[in-house]
């Protein structure tokens, strides 16, 4: 057996610093070991014309890295887990979650600081439908334009003055040397990321127990914890990564505190619930904070989008 670890990529910049990264640890958490790159392309980097939500969801950037994996191409995959459905394909697993980074959304523009500073009717990128709904919750005078590509492209359709502001994943700007662009962060408790928001993950075949313990040695426990809890709430609503859904789970020593919110892109309509729970169940925690939220209507809410599955 080949003592090499090959890692299926998307070939964007983040994507590409984001394999490059596990690499790296995976080469330090076991001296001697080759560890090689396979960067792929896949439809949802090819698909720019429209957006995620209509052509299938997040997933689309996970189904020919997992190809790769079942026909032996590549060992492992390296995503956002924000990318990665709440029920996996059936046959792989997450190894390894690393230490998640800054979760909150990033506020960019050239004209103001901060989103309230905007001028009425500013026109907005971004073509995430929770960061859509938030944003027409706080100022719906906006106009909210579809955004697609890499951060590199989006940052130059800002510049080229395509929008007068677009909303990043501070972790996404930060991993590319593009901190400064950060005018202000979108933060919790009123602005929620995206489940898994900021956290790298590991995907391999469930079954290769010589892959899975080479990078389980990577998973970071308080951020699995955090993390399960937010995708075990959007599972119960859905499992669908184009929804306007949101979740912040906080582990502290006294346990867990859940965020959760479902939004309406059309309304502005935010429905939110939080929930505490023990750190040993953050399943039932995110169960709970899905159930509370649909007895406050997520249902409705959430049903224009139910044949979107990613």
């Amino acid at each position: 057996m080949s003592q090499t670890l090959r890692i299926a990529t998307r070939k964007s910049a983040l994507a590409l610093w984001q394999a490059e990264h596990v690499a790296a640890l995976l080469r330090q958490a076991h001296p001697g070991l080759a560890v090689e790159l396979v960067p792929m392309s896949t439809r949802g980097d090819e698909i720019l014309d429209r957006s995620l939500a209509t052509v299938g969801g997040k997933g689309l950037f996970l189904k020919e890295l997992e190809v790769a994996m079942l026909e032996h191409r590549a060992d492992l995959a390296v995503h956002s887990l924000k990318d990665v459905p709440a029920v996996l394909e059936p046959g792989f697993a997450l190894s390894a979650i690393l230490p998640r980074a800054d979760a909150a959304d990033a506020f960019v523009s050239n004209v103001a600081e901060k989103l309230s500073d905007l001028p009425i009717g500013a026109r907005v990128g971004t073509s995430s439908l929770r960061r859509q709904s938030l944003l027409r919750a706080v100022r719906p005078d906006l106009q909210l334009l579809d955004l697609r590509g890499n951060v590199n492209s989006r940052v130059a359709k800002l510049d080229d003055g395509h929008y007068d502001a677009i909303i990043l994943a501070c972790a996404g700007l930060e991993r590319l040397g593009l901190a400064s662009r950060i005018r202000s962060r979108l933060s919790s408790p009123e602005w929620l990321p995206a489940p898994g928001q900021a956290a790298i993950a590991i995907e391999i075949r469930e079954d290769d127990i010589r892959v899975h313990e080479l990078t389980s040695a990577l998973d970071d426990e308080e951020t699995r914890i955090a993390v399960t809890a937010e995708r075990a709430m959007n599972e119960q609503l859905g499992g669908n990564c184009s929804v306007p859904v949101a979740a912040w789970c906080v582990v502290a020593e006294h346990g867990l505190t859940l965020h959760g919110l479902v939004g309406d892109v059309q309304s502005g309509r935010i429905l939110r619930a939080t929930a505490d729970s023990a750190t040993d169940d953050p399943v039932a925690l995110g169960q709970e904070v899905a159930r509370m939220l649909r007895e406050a209507g997520a249902d409705e809410l959430l049903a224009p989008h139910a044949g979107h599955q990613a």
